[in-house]
């Protein structure tokens, strides 16, 4: 007989869950497991809100198990250890992104590449190995294997440091897989939302070359002089695009919505490269000829493995990048994903769980 969430594990746990392809969030009683011999125990504190757990609690990419509790950037402070953890300690501030499991034997593992494990387990709306279903971090503690779980340095705000461990990761991690970290390049950051101001602010801190293309002129100012980039494009500007074709070693593509590849080919110099790191709910538009003069790529780049997580919240930590965030109680969360839907947000939602998660 199929035990209930409450039921499935020891431990008592509260979050708010999505129901149904409505998407709405409501409260939710389920349990987590007694703390493992390698596991660490922490209160979550914050949860950043990413575009994926849109997606996710309306089924649009078709594959959502419900009850589904989102989120999979959050950070809190270590309230239990197992007795054989080594790298972490009751009080620590430690966080959690996309991953809570791995196989640890395939080639990618070993290369420290767990993210692209055939076997990895998403830290919500997947099955864990005892079966059960994954809950992500919209709730109130979390039990993970201690390989999962990312140290955070004291000097990063814990709320601003949550959308790191997705954000953050899925745009430092092409930046430097595709060499656009090195002096003398010049990208483009396709997108100024929660993934694009990040990937700004780690590629000016790695001294290249920032242009942000976005279709919000409005946005301008805020790219060049809070953000630091070095030129803007409006992308529905033919007059500024054609003037830009042909300046760009490599572009950042954050969009996660379905729109043109062909104006941002055209962007890139011979040899570049459009990493796509959004996840737009239908297929894109490719076309081929653009690729073949000039020797262009397109690629795409999932966030990281663990060791390059915790490089990424390091690098953050030392050039004092964070996200920029709009802290939200946990009962505004419907709210916030209607406002996420329209891009109204500047530039990540981050749930304070801390304080504002009440159970029923």
């Amino acid at each position: 007989m199929t035990k209930s969430p409450e039921h499935e594990h020891p431990v008592k746990a509260f979050g708010w869950a999505a129901r149904d392809q409505s998407g709405h969030l409501s409260p939710f009683k389920f349990s987590r497991r007694a703390t493992g011999d390698k596991d660490v125990t922490f209160k979550v504190l914050y949860c950043g809100i990413c575009h994926s757990d849109l997606h996710s609690i309306k089924n649009e990419w078709g594959a959502t198990k419900y009850p589904l509790v989102p989120g999979h950037e959050f950070v809190g402070e270590v309230t239990e250890v197992g007795s054989k953890v080594q790298k972490f300690k009751v009080g620590d501030k430690v966080g959690v992104g996309c991953l809570v499991g791995s196989c640890h034997s395939c080639d990618d593992c070993a290369k420290d590449l767990e993210n692209y494990c055939l076997e990895a387990v998403g830290t919500y709306n997947s099955t864990y190995y005892d079966g059960t279903p994954t809950h992500g971090g919209y709730s109130n503690i979390m039990v993970v294997n201690e390989h999962f779980v990312v140290h955070i340095p004291n000097n990063l705000p814990l709320d601003a440091a949550a959308p790191l461990l997705c954000a953050g990761i899925t745009t430092y991690s092409p930046l430097k897989y595709f060499g656009f970290d090195k002096p003398g390049m010049h990208i483009g950051v396709v997108g100024l939302g929660g993934l694009g101001h990040v990937a700004v602010k780690f590629a000016k801190a790695f001294g290249v070359m920032v242009t942000v293309i976005s279709t919000s002129p409005n946005k301008k100012s805020e790219a060049l002089e809070h953000l630091g980039a070095d030129s803007f494009l409006v992308s529905r500007d033919q007059d500024q695009m054609r003037a830009a074709v042909g300046t760009l070693h490599g572009i950042i593509d954050t969009v996660s919505a379905v729109h043109p590849l062909l104006p941002l080919i055209s962007l890139l110099k011979s040899h570049g490269k459009l990493v796509m790191v959004g996840a737009p709910d239908r297929p894109l538009e490719l076309p081929v000829m653009p690729l073949l003069m000039g020797r262009k790529l397109v690629a795409g780049s999932c966030i990281g493995g663990m060791k390059e997580t915790q490089e990424m919240v390091d690098f953050a930590a030392k050039h004092k990048i964070a996200a920029d965030i709009e802290v939200i109680p946990m009962d505004y969360v419907n709210t916030a994903m209607e406002r996420l839907a329209k891009a109204d947000v500047r530039y990540r939602f981050v749930i304070d769980v801390g304080n504002t998660l009440k159970a029923a």
